[in-house]
């Protein structure tokens, strides 16, 4: 008797950063961007296929047209890089996202994620004219579109997220819609649209938990300390090892209370809303239409 078993989902994951880069997170947290990355989307989903790809290498062996369509949904990583720097790490990355709106694949992209999906669509990313946004995005506000929108599904009105990001986009594509901003960055989250591909993107990082926050936020302490956002050494190594005995234990309400986080940023479930919304509502579906799922 035969018994048919469905493909599993397969998924991109497009890693931002440059190997020095790369190996710093390996160094620091035991794995690259687009393995920690990969690793979340698994967790949501255990029977997911994951592969990489490294754009930002020259010489890097990168899937064409055919290639990516042969994937139910493509995610793209956070980059320590700048998009209005215009080197070949940067281009070679915007070049693919046109490729994998030509393509037609599901994508989502995080924090340098959004920011490619909106050039490669026409838009502009400069630095951010409000500042430096780092350790958590405050009071992220959901727009009207936002609200019924399904990339958002279960997030309340406002909410926090994990965030790091020194640029930003000033200027949507024609073809946008936004769907939540705060106070920072008008642009937290949005869909773009571009030559038959649609993109779903947020500006912070669902995908990372306290301790990678507070992984991150190690190798910019001198940068928060000048920039007056933590009064010294000594105040920046105590926040951050709230952050940590957090990640340890969620339940700790006392160090939750002191640093304003709630279930959206402490809940392991919750806090990948946006990652969950996108296999569930646009690779699944994908899926389906090919007879894969």
């Amino acid at each position: 008797m035969n018994v048919f078993s469905p493909k599993p989902l397969r998924v991109l994951v497009v890693d931002g950063y440059k190997r020095e880069q790369r190996e710093e997170y390996v160094r620091d947290w035991g794995a690259t961007p687009s393995e920690a990355y990969a690793a979340e989307l698994r967790r949501i989903e255990p029977s997911l296929v994951t592969d990489i790809c490294l754009p930002a290498d020259e010489g890097a062996n990168l899937p064409d047209g055919a290639g990516l369509s042969s994937y139910d949904g493509i995610a793209l990583t956070g980059s320590s890089l700048h998009i209005d720097s215009p080197e070949p790490a940067v281009t070679r990355q915007i070049d693919l996202m046109r490729a994998i709106y030509k393509s037609g694949t599901p994508c989502f992209g995080s924090c340098w994620g959004i920011q490619i999906g909106a050039v490669a669509a026409g838009g502009t990313v400069t630095l951010n004219p409000n500042g430096l946004e780092i350790g958590f995005a405050r009071r992220i506000s959901l727009t009207e579109a936002g609200a019924n929108h399904p990339l958002l599904a279960g997030r309340p009105a406002a909410f926090d997220a994990p965030a790091i990001h020194f640029d930003s986009i000033v200027a949507p594509p024609n073809d946008a819609t936004i769907l939540a901003s705060n106070a920072m960055s008008p642009i937290q989250a949005a869909e773009f649209r571009q030559d038959g591909g649609s993109f779903w993107g947020v500006q912070y990082h669902p995908e990372f938990s306290l301790s990678l926050v507070a992984t991150i936020l190690r190798r910019h302490s001198k940068i928060l300390i000048e920039r007056g956002l933590r009064r010294d050494e000594a105040d920046m190594n105590a926040w951050l090892a709230d952050l940590d005995a957090l990640d340890a234990d969620p339940a700790r309400r006392d160090l939750a209370w002191a640093h304003g986080l709630d279930e959206e940023v402490l809940d392991p479930v919750k806090r990948v809303t946006e990652l969950r919304n996108f296999l569930e509502m646009r690779v699944k579906p994908q899926a389906s239409v090919r007879g894969r799922a």
